[in-house]
């Protein structure tokens, strides 16, 4: 049975394989020469039958598979590379410092490590794009410097030739963002969301911090000094659509709670409680005690409790979602811009990839023909930090805004795709 099994898997390895090598090795062109080819012969015009076989075998002088490994292993370890140097990027601002936030709080390092590895997937979908612009850019960049697209044309290939592995790595890289972004990194928010929530509730004193400002939800938290789990000054402002409070109080107690929903309790002393309401702000309630005791529940420090947030879906349940939501006439429109914003992401960001490598393709050869490496690393960059400035920008707008969604996301990519294929459309009418 194993030496079945191993036979089996090697046959549709060779299968996969030899699937993938036609597909890169398949032209149009090639397919259009063979096609004039077999009907001059039918037809028994020996002049014409002359002329196409004359074509074939000058398109055949270079195989056309060789050309498309080597572009394609190219591509691939300069993406690599660039992917290997926007990981680290990212993981150091992203997860280090999350890890030297938590383990301030006298968090155990398991855990830290723990909610690194569930911040991972979005690292890997980020930096996935811009590694393909900053990858190709210099891979193509070299290869202009060094003479080879030159040789490649002069010996009468097309600029396809090229093209074509560079659609097909990008698209690979699509791909694989986008299962990172869809699964991965949904399954890592909901876990790392669960585990913050855990750290929480066993010591509650975590979140809170010496002299400082708090912002949840709808609260906000001015802090005093904090000694293990004692508080020397608290001030609390709740509000809600209805009415606002404001709770003043002295020396206060944290502790766990093992109620349902509370993440945390404390004992509270020597408190002033103001109780506003927003429909008569001209009168209001004061209450004055000596003692009292305020709840903390889970949805007041992170988003959601009893349902899932966006970040946590996945596309499918996103749709389902906004389905839901649409059949209803009671959610307001910035609800719905917040999901149908969510969903475009989970596609705009990893198919951003196959955006950068049509614009990567001319616009090395356009620049690269003096230290074309340098050049395509210093203009990834650039076009990085804008292309990441404008998704930014987008969602932003988005969210605040109320403007729609899918815009919001693709319209970066559409520039880049539309600038692109117009250096390519230059490229070829030269």
């Amino acid at each position: 049975m194993g030496k079945a099994g191993f036979f089996s898997k090697k046959k549709i390895y060779s299968l996969v394989s030899g699937a993938v090598e036609k597909v890169l090795s398949f032209s149009f062109y090639r397919t259009y020469l063979v096609f004039c080819l077999n009907h001059f012969r039918k037809v028994n015009n020996q002049e014409k039958t002359a002329l196409y076989e004359e074509k074939l075998a000058d398109y055949d002088y270079i195989k056309q598979d060789v050309l498309t490994k080597y572009f394609a292993k190219e591509l691939f370890i300069y993406f690599f590379i660039c992917f290997l140097f926007f990981f680290v990027v990212f993981f150091v601002n992203q997860i280090l410092l999350l890890a030297e936030t938590i383990l301030r709080m006298r968090v155990p390092v398991a855990s830290v490590l723990r909610l690194i590895v569930y911040c991972l997937p979005g690292v890997v979908a980020q930096s996935s794009p811009y590694a393909t612009l900053v990858g190709f850019l210099m891979c193509l960049g070299r290869m202009v410097t060094d003479n080879e697209i030159l040789i490649l044309r002069a010996s009468g290939q097309r600029y396809a030739v090229i093209l074509k592995p560079v659609i097909f790595i990008g698209l690979l890289i699509s791909v694989f963002s986008f299962v990172m972004n869809d699964y991965f990194l949904p399954l890592g928010t909901l876990n790392y969301n669960k585990m913050r929530r855990h750290i929480v509730a066993s010591n509650p004193a975590v979140e809170l911090e010496s002299n400082s400002i708090k912002k949840m939800n709808n609260s906000v938290f001015v802090i005093g000094d904090v000694n293990g789990t004692s508080v020397s000054d608290l001030v609390l402002f709740d509000s809600s659509s209805d009415s606002q409070r404001l709770i003043i109080a002295g020396e206060s107690n944290v502790k766990k709670s093992s109620d349902k929903g509370v993440i945390m309790s404390m004992d509270l002393n020597d408190t002033l409680v103001y109780l506003l309401d927003n429909k008569h702000p001209k009168s209001y309630d004061v209450i004055d005690a000596e003692s009292m005791h305020l709840n903390i529940f889970e949805d007041t420090i992170i988003e959601s409790n009893s349902s899932i947030a966006p970040q946590e879906m996945t596309s499918y349940d996103l749709v389902k979602k906004i389905k839901d939501m649409q059949a209803k006439e009671d959610v307001s429109h910035k609800k719905m811009n917040r999901y149908k914003l969510e969903f475009n992401k989970k596609f705009s960001m990893p198919f951003g990839s196959i955006f950068f490598a049509l614009l990567a393709f001319p616009l090395a050869l356009v620049f690269g023909k003096k230290d074309g490496q340098t050049l395509g690393l210093i203009f990834g960059i650039i076009i990085s930090v804008l292309y990441w400035a404008a998704t930014i920008l987008g969602q932003t707008f988005g969210l605040r805004g109320g403007y729609n969604g899918f815009w919001m996301m693709w319209t970066p990519n559409f520039a880049i795709g539309i600038f692109g294929i117009h250096l390519y459309l230059r490229l070829r009418r030269k």
